[in-house]
């Protein structure tokens, strides 16, 4: 007789709780499988130390195939559900569509950004839900002040050393206090010509900081951030934001290089797809975390709205304390169902809330004790560590490296901002040339317009995939192809451009000279930066001619729509995605290259990027 099979989709808090369990619980009497696109659990609540350069990386992961014992790890994103025959479509991380058949289903999805339909902000801002999205802000935020303290103007050098932060909830609280240390750190090694200093500003409409918190917390908060010279504007939000800046709802126009969006976050729209009833995105569950006539389907987490029963009439907030538990209880439900243990339901009070304010300063209020100054900070990181599901000795390693030596002020520039949009799909993974994007037919969410954000200078502004369709482009019609993706459709004033079998796509990237033409290929007009290139079935090399200063990084190239809330959570290409970028051709992207470029030509372009 063969085992039962169990799928659990999302490797977040829930999920990996989940797994862990299940695996200790049925010891090799079930195949568990774990779908997620990344091959590692993040410990989200010490991401702002990492865009802070606290720790590393790799310290705030743990390997998922190295932690979890008897499960399968399967790379992809679902993107859709057929209950009915019991399956699980998903896409791989190169492309690749697969199927995953299962008799008891776990949906532990988590969230996505929550998008508000303001103008720019899709375009201009940058989320903070993922690795990549750290490791950017911490590129970004260190060129900027670098080229602030260089620049000779005022208005520029003060628009470069702001940084706006949208939404005063836990992680934009954390990601301003520990960017202030950050920036006044670098500029009292290297002060600025002007004599500014970085100015930091947290805004939201909520009337104080931290406002789903204890009020005591949120004072604590907001003296702290008031004491490092944050500028603290509740009642106030973005109106509007430009390449230059930003205007906010009383008016006020502040010039900025930088927009952190940190407003909250929606459940996964992959559960809308389900059919199923909801509450508020949330599919609705039972105590025992399983969904009413379907015995095979449970839910956990941030994608489910479970009864809390310490709170008759209400569901569980949507916080990671909730999700590891949900983790747990769910593994005990799944294995029960399958004859090995005893269900229970779902209850746990909340322990309280400690929130990082960088240095020794913390919030904190174990077992509703309000705490504050050093004692917070020692008990704020205490219940990290023992929270934490590994790397706790390195974790620890790198804090009292902090505390005893300078921080590394270092821009490496692996991740580009085109690779990371703000928009309602999978944070966690950063966009390269290649990756497949949505179909044609997805649409753009229904919190609102999803795109992606600007570049690093006003003059730099990459259209990446991932965003809305760019509507009225002079001659023609939204370009539809992405890197390494389908042919380009109607460039500005031009043909399609279509790469030959066995070819690869034309190499007239922003920053280059055009390929020049070989015989017996078809013109793709008006590509940036020069004449007609045409892409043969060997494409010529490109030459590393700098882009003049002035113009963007992808004039005229349009977006592609992201998905509808509730439709296909990562859809793969309609056709063949097309062939991989060459090798040595650098990614399109705004950031600035920290020097020349060798290419394997012989030749160097400075300010290649």
């Amino acid at each position: 007789m063969s085992r039962p099979r169990i799928v659990i989709v999302g490797a977040g808090f829930a999920g990996y709780r989940t797994a862990r369990t299940l695996s200790r619980l049925t010891r090799h009497q079930a195949d568990i499988t774990l779908l997620n696109p990344t091959d590692y659990f993040l410990y989200l609540p010490l991401l702002p130390q990492v865009a802070a350069g606290i720790l590393e990386p790799r310290r705030v992961t743990v390997s998922l195939s190295g932690s979890l014992p008897r499960v399968r790890l399967v790379l992809g994103e679902a993107h859709g559900i057929d209950l009915d025959a019991h399956t699980v479509r998903y896409t791989g991380p190169e492309g690749g569509e697969g199927t995953l058949p299962f008799d008891r289903l776990v949906l532990a999805a988590g969230s996505v950004n929550k998008l508000l339909p303001i103008p720019g902000v899709a375009e201009h801002a940058h989320g903070f839900r993922g690795l990549p999205e750290a490791l950017y802000l911490r590129d970004h935020v260190t060129r900027q002040v670098e080229l602030a303290a260089a620049a000779r103007d005022r208005e520029e050098c003060a628009a470069r050393c702001t940084f706006v932060v949208v939404g005063a909830g836990y992680t934009g609280t954390e990601v301003a206090a520990h960017g202030a240390m950050y920036t006044d750190a670098q500029v009292r090694r290297h002060p600025m010509r002007t004599g500014m200093r970085p100015r930091w500003m947290l805004l939201d409409v909520a009337p104080r900081v931290l406002p789903e918190m204890d009020e005591r917390l949120s004072v604590t908060a907001d003296r702290v951030l008031r004491q490092r010279g944050v500028d603290v504007r509740m009642g106030t939000s973005v109106k509007e934001a430009t390449h230059d800046g930003v205007v906010l709802t009383d008016g006020t126009t502040v010039g900025t290089r930088t927009l952190v969006w940190c407003v909250g976050v929606r459940p996964d729209p992959l559960v809308e797809s389900l059919g199923l009833p909801m509450e508020s995105g949330r599919l609705l569950v039972d105590p025992h975390l399983q969904v009413p006539g379907r015995p095979e389907l449970f839910a956990c987490g941030d994608v489910a709205a479970v009864p809390d029963l310490t709170r008759p009439g209400e569901v569980t907030p949507m916080t990671a304390q909730h999700a590891w538990r949900h983790g747990r209880v769910c593994a005990q439900n799944v294995a029960a169902s399958l004859g090995i243990g005893v269900r229970r339901p779902y209850r746990h009070r909340d322990l309280g809330f400690v929130v990082d304010l960088g240095g020794a300063k913390a919030a904190a209020n174990p077992l509703g004790l309000p705490m504050s100054g050093p004692a917070a900070g020692a008990v704020t990181r205490g219940y990290h560590l023992a929270a934490m599901p590994g790397n706790r000795v390195r974790v620890a390693a790198d804090w009292v490296l902090d505390a005893v030596l300078p921080r590394q002020a270092v821009q490496l520039g692996l991740v580009r901002s085109w690779s990371v949009p703000l928009e309602s799909a999978s944070p966690e993974v950063a966009r390269v040339p290649g990756r497949p994007e949505q179909r044609d037919g997805d649409a753009v969410p229904a919190g609102g317009p999803a795109g992606a954000p600007g570049g690093d200078t006003p003059d730099q502004r990459p259209d990446p995939p991932g965003g809305e369709p760019a509507k009225q482009q002079p001659g023609g019609e939204a370009a539809k192809n992405q890197p390494g993706g389908e042919s380009a459709k109607q460039q500005s004033g031009g043909e399609p451009a279509k790469n030959q079998s066995g070819g690869e796509p034309a190499r007239n990237q922003p920053g280059g000279e055009p390929a020049k033409p070989q015989p017996g290929g078809e013109p793709a007009k008006n590509q940036p930066g020069g004449e007609p290139a045409k892409n043969q079935s060997q494409a010529p090399r490109a030459t590393g001619k700098p882009r003049p200063p002035g113009k963007s990084g992808r004039p005229g190239k349009a977006r592609k729509p992201t998905r509808a809330a509730g439709a296909s959570r990562s859809a793969g290409p309609g056709a063949d995605p097309g062939p991989e970028p060459p090798e040595n051709q650098p990614a399109p992207g705004p950031d600035i290259a920290p020097g020349p470029v060798k290419r394997t030509d012989g030749r160097t372009a400075e300010g290649d990027s």
